[in-house]
């Protein structure tokens, strides 16, 4: 049987020269580089010891004439092969080798410093001791700098470090001999796993994960920026530009910033190809944009072209700084406000792809669509709309809007969806089960938390309201509001509540101001309350009653019956907010 791949011999010189050349299209000297130097120092130890460093995998990239370098318009040859493993060490070689500038993970532009000590033979990332030690050859990029010559390095060296101490006539032969052992670095053999282009993307990801052996997987969204870095450079250099904003607020320019999602450009990726494609699965897009009939298994540049104008269009539509600004505005108007609140970027990102399309392909009134947006990231947040597998339920919603047409549909149709989910019994009976829980990371409990922001409620015992307290951005040493046990910890486990599970259920909380949580302590409630009901008149104690869904005399009652009680309180809180939207 034939043979998917080929097994090609480089030494590290080879593949250097076919980076600078184009032949191999290494997208990440201008993407986040993820590696700490410390990895990179251990990966040059052991390329100086010549021990092996891993194979590097490669996949022959499909034979369409005008495509070009990865990363730069100034590549004398078109990308023939693509890296599917190895991204990082070859970043890291590259960059050392080149004297090259990595963007970090923060997206701040620093070169990889590595030093050297060549009597000792070993390699460190500088510090401020080995900064001032003549023992380090401070950076090894130095080394194959083009218009270095070693012997006046050695020289050069040998003076600083004899200027602090006697060197012998064997000391200074192995320093010599360790910088012709690092300057031959560039010798060291790779062996490359070359895959043919005749596979599809599906079955690299298969080899991927079959001889990888950290267990990594690569998503049909990796494959997709890999393909945008050779054919449109530009747009994932925007789509990581966005991302980077999205980090910092700025005083002069409209940028993403926000406090709910710091996205990343896989999740943009995947709002653009929604918007573009109506597709929420990625499996077939990269065929699709590769230029690929899935039908006849042949290439065609007029089709990647024309797929790659859609996909073009799209994403500069997404990255629209006021299409983004206005439906963040809608995610505020559901109640949610701090990124702690958001159990799942999905809603977000599947949300915005809906927005898009409302305002842009059905030219959805923008006043209706934010208040309908509103509706659906609630809905999609309290049920966990795309927490179990987001591609099957993106693309069942999607196929919904195949056949709409009019704005008006549109908006019919996704609010059938949320009727069809918030439903009577939604809140009536699943609501109440999902709050008997003790997770504090549950959907229910920060729908709760969006429904006291959307009926502008206080704090328990507080003047300020829960919108005020729990603001994102705010930072301090302890947090505005903090989950207080209406029946404290101590006092039911001496009264016999001593599991966790039972003492902290969702609905045995409330947010109060921290100095009172450290006030009450552990008090029972018949003690702790009439102190702090006398800060109010009745008409406020009536409000914040119902906002942290109090029963009535509820100090009195039963524990469990007092959870039961306020879990179907809550859910109707919840409820009721909803309707608001």
């Amino acid at each position: 049987m034939a043979t998917l791949f080929k097994d090609v011999k480089y030494t590290l010189q080879g593949l250097i020269n076919d980076i600078d050349m184009g032949v191999i299209g290494l997208p990440d000297i201008q993407r986040p580089f993820v590696w700490p130097d410390t990895k990179v120092r251990q990966l040059f130890d052991s390329l100086y010891k010549g021990y092996p460093v891993g194979y590097l995998l490669f996949w022959e990239n499909a034979n369409i004439s005008g495509i070009k370098g990865i990363g730069t318009e100034s590549k004398q040859k078109a990308a023939q092969l693509l890296i599917v493993d190895g991204q990082q060490r070859l970043t890291s070689l590259y960059a050392v080798m080149k004297g090259q500038e990595v963007i970090r993970e923060n997206y701040d532009k620093t070169k990889i410093v590595i030093a050297f000590n060549p009597l000792e033979e070993k390699f460190e990332v500088p510090d401020a001791a080995i900064r001032k030690d003549p023992k380090y050859f401070q950076n090894i990029s130095e080394i194959w700098h083009p218009d270095a010559d070693l012997d006046d390095i050695k020289d050069e060296y040998l003076e600083r470090l004899q200027k602090a101490r006697t060197l012998s006539t064997e000391e200074i032969k192995k320093i010599k001999k360790s910088f012709n052992t690092l300057e031959r670095l560039e010798t060291f053999p790779f062996s490359v796993l070359e895959l043919s282009q005749e596979i599809d993307e599906e079955q690299v990801a298969d080899v991927f994960v079959r001889i990888n052996s950290q267990g990594k997987t690569l998503n049909q969204a990796d494959f997709i920026l890999t393909l945008m870095s050779v054919f449109w450079d530009e747009g994932r250099t925007n789509l990581e530009e966005f991302c980077r904003e999205a980090r910092l607020p700025s005083k002069t320019n409209a940028t993403p910033f926000n406090y709910l999602i710091v996205p990343k450009p896989d999740q943009i990726l995947r709002v653009a190809v929604g918007l573009a494609f109506r597709r929420a699965r990625l499996q077939y897009i990269y065929s699709i944009l590769r230029g690929k009939d899935l039908d006849s298994g042949l290439f065609s540049e007029e089709r990647r072209e024309q797929q790659f104008e859609r996909l073009k269009t799209s994403q500069a539509q997404t990255l629209d700084i006021t299409n983004w600004h206005e439906f963040l505005k809608a995610l505020q108007q559901s109640g949610y406000k701090n990124e702690s609140f958001i159990s799942s970027n999905n809603n977000i990102l599947y949300s915005y792809v809906l927005f898009l399309i409302g305002r842009i392909d059905y030219k959805v009134d923008l006043y209706e669509l934010k208040k309908l947006i509103a509706k659906w990231f609630f809905m999609c947040s309290i049920t966990g709309r795309y927490t179990g597998s987001p591609e099957t339920a993106m693309e069942m919603d999607l196929a919904k809007l195949r056949s709409v047409s009019t704005s008006e549909e549109f908006k019919s149709v996704i609010q059938n969806i949320i009727d069809s989910q918030l439903t009577t019994d939604f809140w009536t009976v699943t609501l109440p089960m999902d709050l008997a829980t003790s997770s504090f990371r549950s959907p229910s409990l920060f729908a709760y938390y969006a429904a006291l922001n959307i009926h502008d409620a206080y704090g328990l015992f507080s003047k300020l309201k829960v919108n005020e307290l729990l603001q994102s951005g705010l930072k301090a040493n302890k947090s505005a509001l903090e989950r207080h046990h209406l029946f404290p910890k101590a006092w039911l486990i001496r009264n016999g509540i001593t599991e966790q599970r039972d003492y902290n259920q969702i609905a045995n909380f409330a947010l109060v101001e921290w100095s009172d949580n450290i006030a009450i302590s552990d008090k029972e409630p018949k003690v702790y309350l009439p102190d702090y009901e006398q800060r109010f008149a009745e008409n406020e104690l009536e409000k914040m009653r119902y906002w942290h869904a109090l029963p009535d005399n509820w100090v009195n009652l039963d524990y469990r019956k007092f959870l039961v009680e306020r879990r179907k309180m809550i859910a109707k809180v919840v409820q009721n907010a909803f309707a608001k939207l």
